[in-house]
């Protein structure tokens, strides 16, 4: 998702799409299932033993792969799963949402993202400046755009002085359908939110953004 203060966010990488191992968790649940669980895969996992001085911790589906690769391997510390784990689980549990506005309008969160992206900076950018505003690939933006002109959402023009350049602007369609989603996706979010309450939420974004920060900072950040 692009971020409110205009710093791009990874989109597209799904739970199942991190590499496994040690300090990565293997999302694909307790049965060791490949395909992603639907949302009823939160329901709670099967008790086992628990930490000393975490009884408060959620016993959520996570948790239970968590307690699957501590019988595997004890000698190995798998917090880091507790955090990566639920970020991608959630990541992919919101993307499958059937309700979600963006799913109705027949939109992925990358695509609304690009969307996104030209309307909120206000002008014309070109694919390589969508790839960074979206923190995509070129050949992402690329496959992106052209569902997205083919639907009459996007219009490309020619540089005046390079024709290998191309400007992308919203169609009137486009802007619309922007403008319109926007509210019911961010009402959406917030009825997802609804369980944190004002705290909660405000913590969590504090802590991602750090996490985000340090992603994006660190030399050779993935780009998906």
């Amino acid at each position: 998702m692009t971020a409110s203060n205009g710093r791009p966010a990874p989109t597209e990488a799904g739970p199942g799409e991190m590499p496994h191992g040690p300090g990565r968790a293997d999302l694909s649940g307790p049965s060791g299932s490949t395909e992603p669980s639907p949302a009823g895969a939160f329901a709670p996992a099967a008790e086992g033993p628990r930490e000393a001085g975490r009884g408060a911790a959620q016993d959520d589906t996570v948790a239970g792969v968590v307690r699957q690769w501590q019988a595997v391997h004890p000698e190995l510390d798998t917090a880091p799963m507790e955090i990566i784990g639920r970020i991608n689980r959630c990541s992919a549990l919101l993307q499958q949402a059937e309700d979600a506005p963006l799913r109705r309008a027949g939109l992925s969160r990358p695509e609304f993202d690009l969307l996104g992206a030209l309307r909120r900076t206000g002008h014309e950018l070109t694919p390589s400046e969508l790839a960074r505003e979206t923190f995509s690939s070129g050949a992402a933006v690329t496959k992106r755009l052209k569902q997205l002109t083919e639907r009459g959402l996007v219009e490309r023009r020619g540089d005046t002085r390079d024709r290998r350049v191309a400007h992308l602007r919203l169609t009137e369609a486009g802007r619309d359908l922007v403008d319109g989603l926007l509210p019911d996706q961010l009402a959406y979010e917030r009825t997802v939110l609804a369980g944190l309450d004002g705290a909660g939420r405000g913590d969590l974004a504090a802590l991602l953004g750090d996490l985000l920060t340090r992603l994006e900072g660190r030399p050779g950040a993935a780009r998906f």
